[in-house]
């Protein structure tokens, strides 16, 4: 119905149908066509209503609603083309898979599934709408990690070279907070575009350091994909981040205002938000050693068979009647762990996929998990054991791969999404916020 509605507005927003007011009312308004979606003026106040709620509630001034508009519908845009993309490619996000997802965020939170409800109410956001925005994100990310991680290559020598600076450092763990305001320039810009991006960024970095709100100057004049949150990059220690904020923040200290710094992008301007020292040397390493059954959905195996088939080996297995080495020998779907009973051996819980991450960190030594959903299918795990390392030594290659690998993601991220938004058709509607195609 929703999309049927969206179709009557792309036709009504453009010009493509006659509609008479007698035949349609329209209940809504188009702002933004993007490709073969719209975005309406009903999903852009709640974006907008969204960002001011939470800036009341953390004291953070916001632009006028001018410019705060036009960042929410750049976000908007953004996520249309994701999710458009993600559709393209067949990525779904199961209602199991979300109702876990949300499970988990209650249990964060410390609360009960009904409490996170009755949050979300008092914060004027039904949780049909929370569903939706978290239903969003899961496949926004997804569809980032599938289409970035193939560009990115870490070769052996580049792990080498990491870890001798991280010994060199001592493991040093000082994270930074970073804020960051992209002023964005084309490929190959002009001496007029320079002039101006950069007579711009110097406007800005002049009223900072008189005292202007970071945050606020992010939210109305960034173009980063952080705009939304303030230009707020979260915590982060040197190798965690970009290239070039590491390199900027390294002399700098908390409250500094740092640049403007070139990128591909166009301009950075930086300041760090807060910092962290940690100078601990010893790095301990948490392990599990699982055991799970695996049953995949399929033509004849619907997802209600295969979950309550599951639900009826754990009470076999709870009642005695039956081991879990046996049913994963004789049911599950994971070769590689059913001719050894299930057992998956001693590993990081990062090496899973987060939902199954999530449960086995949940779990005691000896429990059994309920069934759940992940990418793979239908699980049933039992967490045997658990272990802490001293893997100051043993870690390290490993942290080195995951740092080189973070920071080239984060910078491939930026790259796809600019190349998405170049090749989309979008047209600002609204011409209170922009005219023509963007």
């Amino acid at each position: 119905m929703k999309k049927r509605c969206k179709q009557l507005l792309i036709a009504a927003g453009l010009g493509l149908a006659t509609l008479t007011s007698q035949a349609v009312e329209l209940l809504d308004k188009v702002v933004a066509v993007v490709n073969q979606d719209v975005v309406l003026e009903s999903e852009l106040t709640k974006l907008v209503d969204q960002v001011k709620r939470s800036a009341v509630t953390a004291g953070q001034p916001l632009p006028d609603d001018h410019k705060l508009r036009k960042q929410a519908l750049d976000r908007l845009i953004m996520e249309s083309l994701q999710l458009q993309q993600a559709e393209l490619l067949g990525l779904r996000i199961s209602d199991t898979q979300l109702e876990q997802a949300i499970g988990n965020i209650a249990k964060g939170e410390g609360k009960t599934l009904t409490q996170f409800r009755n949050d979300l109410a008092r914060q004027g956001l039904s949780y049909a709408q929370f569903r939706t925005q978290v239903r969003n994100e899961i496949l926004m990310s997804e569809l980032a990690r599938n289409q970035v991680r193939r560009r990115i290559n870490v070769s052996d020598q580049e792990v080498k070279q990491v870890v001798r600076m991280l010994k060199e450092q001592g493991q040093s763990n000082t994270r930074y907070r970073v804020g960051n305001i992209l002023l964005s320039l084309p490929t190959d810009p002009s001496s007029e575009q320079l002039r101006t991006a950069s007579a711009q960024a110097e406007k800005l970095i002049a009223q900072l350091r008189q005292g202007a709100d970071f945050r606020q100057l992010a939210i109305s004049h960034s173009t980063g994909p952080k705009a939304l949150e303030g230009g707020d990059w979260g915590m982060m220690t040197i190798n965690e981040m970009p290239s070039l904020f590491s390199e900027a923040v390294k002399s700098h200290d908390k409250g500094d205002i740092i640049g403007p710094m070139r990128s591909g992008a166009g301009l950075h301007i930086l300041t760090i938000f807060d910092l962290e020292r940690d100078d601990s040397q010893k790095i301990q390493a948490v392990e599990v050693k699982a055991r799970h059954i695996l049953i995949k959905p399929s033509i004849i195996m619907s997802e209600e068979k295969a979950q309550s088939m599951l639900a009826g080996f754990a009470e076999s297995i709870r009642s005695g009647q039956a081991t879990m080495a046996s049913l994963a020998e004789q049911y599950s779907e994971d070769p590689g762990s059913a001719i050894n009973g299930g057992d998956l051996g001693w590993a990081a819980p990062e090496m899973y996929v987060s939902t199954f991450r999530d449960t086995v960190n949940q779990l005691e030594v000896g429990q059994l998990s309920e069934p759940f959903r992940s990418e793979h299918g239908w699980h049933l795990v039992r967490l045997d054991d658990r272990r802490v390392l001293d893997a100051t030594e043993q870690a390290t290659e490993q942290r080195a791969y995951q740092l080189i690998f973070n920071r080239r993601f984060n910078e491939e991220v930026q790259t796809w999404l600019d190349e998405l938004r170049d090749e989309a058709y979008i047209r600002i509607v609204d011409a209170n916020l922009s005219n023509g195609e963007l």
